[in-house]
């Protein structure tokens, strides 16, 4: 059971990671996978290389920005 606000998720709120946009979500957001761990991430399309800056992290997912 997880304990409130820990995941056993391989990303941390505000780290910086190099990440490929491998999907769209349905919203129209890019997906990245760490470890199999999804990152949904806005403004992207696939193929894109880019860094992020993960925003919230929840038991099944992440959401990131596209560090500038």
């Amino acid at each position: 059971m997880f304990e409130r606000g820990t995941y056993n998720a391989p990303v941390t709120e505000g780290e910086v990671y190099d990440v490929t946009i491998e999907d769209i979500a349905r919203e129209g957001d890019g997906i990245a996978r760490l470890q199999g761990f999804v990152i949904f991430v806005p403004d992207t399309k696939v193929g894109d290389n880019v860094k992020i800056k993960v925003e919230k992290v929840m038991r099944r997912f992440a959401i990131a920005a596209v560090e500038e």
